[in-house]
């Protein structure tokens, strides 16, 4: 028999049970330089509620004139953590870099996700730039969520801890610093608890220049060719970036974990050897040396410090390295890398624009260009502008050095600094920059200006062999503008300088010039200035 169906029903479809779309309890904001699985901002993390943030805006890249380089090694590293984090099911929420929806910077682009996700408490751990910080806790009060931000673990030596250290001290020196760090750590201690060797610090072993020959047995660093998702980043760069420095087509960094572990183990194995006794030597078409190159892929945290001071400890304990290096590059990361994060959390925002010795002078724009007749910088800038590397010394006592002697205004060189170094990130750039580099923070990071002659520069690398300048000369058309900024430099600031008792012999020997070479060197130091930097 038929069934009869009243009119009023008889096209009604069965009605289905709406489920709502469960609410994200936390949206977990990874950034660029945070791409450890074992962040605090993971504990406790439920695949069924949260919600993974990641975002790739210009503003990161703009806000300082970004190399391609840096932009890309960020990027493809971004990008291969959110497909490890999607692989283990965990959701994420990622912008890229060519969204069109109006978002320039990590601010706006979190508000508006903010907005559309509707989540319970954004979630972070605290950020590597007090700027990034500041914008992420301005966009959660905006949309009005709560945000619980969480210490790094990362890190060997806590904010708190430093400060901790600091309290109570009249002045800070790395050196003391290390030395707890190395017995609360247990670091590269003998039976009784003191030093291996005898010594807390072996940098009088490790400043060799090498001979005429050169250097013998340089081994380049393991390279990474890129894989689809690299090559994706690097066209995506190349177009959006096209007039910002660097060569994408040579870019092989380690943009994964497993990557920067192979990297590692080629460091120890091939250059780690000869690191402590050639650390500071420098040489023609010889970027690396016998660095390590690792120190993006663990200020990304594609690599833990723990990780490698324990790899290269263990390397000295198997009897495959010196000592000598051992220390110099487990100082290099217990020591310096912990000490100038710690000085940055203790003293910023204002630390950012200190500018002790009153520096006024513009960056040089052969500073982007590398077009200098100066042989040395024109050697550590061309490198530096197209891979976006170049080791300690190089910054610190060629391109650092220059800026200082010229009296470059600090914020232009902690600018150029930030936008060009791949491993460049604000807590590790900053102080090495403004503060040691600079001298601008007027002695918390050093305790005197890294100021030298061109005599410096020629004892440790061979850059001066074709060079038409000459480093012991200080007035004339063929003086090295090194030397005669640096005796300029010292009479200027005589009167701040001549009661630091590191500085205190540098001033007495300006002082004792003559005359007439006082101002030989004054007026060749005003043409140089007015000439933007450039030797007349």
């Amino acid at each position: 028999m038929a069934v009869r169906r009243h009119p009023a029903t008889a096209n009604r479809l069965p009605r289905l049970a709406i489920v709502p779309k469960p609410r994200i309890r936390n949206l977990i904001v990874c950034l660029g330089d945070q791409l450890n699985r074992d962040s605090a901002a993971f504990d406790g993390v439920d695949a069924t509620q949260d919600c993974v943030w990641m975002a790739e805006v210009i503003g990161e890249s703009t806000h300082v004139r970004s190399s391609k380089v840096r932009t890309a090694l960020f990027l493809s590293a971004m990008r291969h953590f959110r497909a490890s984090l999607e692989a283990e099911g965990l959701r994420v929420d990622y912008r890229s870099l060519d969204s069109n929806d109006g978002c320039n910077d990590l601010e706006l682009a979190l508000v508006r996700s903010l907005a559309r996700l509707k989540p319970s408490r954004v979630v972070l751990v605290q950020a590597g730039e007090w700027r990034v910080q500041d914008m992420l806790e301005r966009a959660a009060k905006t949309a009005g969520v709560p945000i619980d931000v969480r210490q790094d673990r990362h890190f060997l030596c806590t904010i708190e801890e430093f400060r901790s250290h600091a309290s109570g001290r009249k002045q800070l020196r790395m050196e003391y610093f290390y030395r707890e760090q190395r017995r609360k750590h247990g670091v590269l201690l003998d039976r009784s608890g003191g030093p291996e060797g005898g010594e807390w610090n072996l940098d009088h072993e490790n400043r060799e220049s090498f001979s005429a020959e050169g250097p013998k047995g340089v081994r380049k660093p393991l390279a990474f060719k890129p894989d689809s998702t690299t090559r994706e980043v690097i066209g995506l760069v190349d177009r959006m970036l096209k007039d910002h420095p660097g060569d994408l087509s040579r870019f092989d960094w380690p943009v994964t974990p497993k990557q920067a572990e192979a990297a590692l183990d080629d460091f120890i194995e091939h250059r780690l050897p000869n690191f402590g006794r050639w650390e500071d030597a420098m040489w023609s078409d010889e970027p690396v040396l016998f660095h390590s190159r690792l120190s993006a892929a663990m200020n990304l945290k594609l690599l833990s410090p723990r990780r490698v001071i324990e790899r290269v400890e263990q390397a000295f304990r198997d009897k495959s390295i010196p000592l000598a290096s051992a220390e110099g590059f487990i100082r290099q990361v217990l020591g310096w890398r912990e000490y100038v994060r710690g000085i940055y959390w203790l003293h910023m925002p204002d630390y950012a624009q200190r500018n002790t010795l009153n520096a006024d002078q513009p960056l040089p724009d052969f500073y982007w260009t590398g077009e200098t007749e100066m042989r040395c910088l024109r050697a550590a800038l061309t490198q530096t502008l197209e891979s976006g590397y170049a080791h300690h010394i190089q910054r610190l006592m060629v391109t650092g050095l220059y800026a200082l002697l010229l009296g470059v205004r600090p914020q232009e060189v902690h600018a150029w600094y930030l936008g060009v170094y791949v491993d460049a990130v604000e807590w590790v750039e900053l102080p090495n920059t403004l503060g040691m580099s600079q001298y601008g923070d007027g002695g918390v990071m050093a305790s005197k200006p890294y100021a030298a002659t061109g005599k410096y520069i020629n004892r440790m690398s061979n850059y001066c062999s074709e060079c038409r300048f000459d480093p012991a000369q200080s007035e004339g058309a063929e003086a090295c503008p090194f030397t005669t900024l640096y005796w300029d430099f010292l009479l200027r600031h005589k009167a701040a300088l001549g009661s630091n008792p590191r500085m205190a012999l540098q001033v007495k020997n300006a002082q004792r010039l003559t005359e007439v070479t006082v101002r030989g060197v004054r007026a060749r130091a005003r043409a140089i200035r007015t000439n933007g930097g450039q030797p007349t």
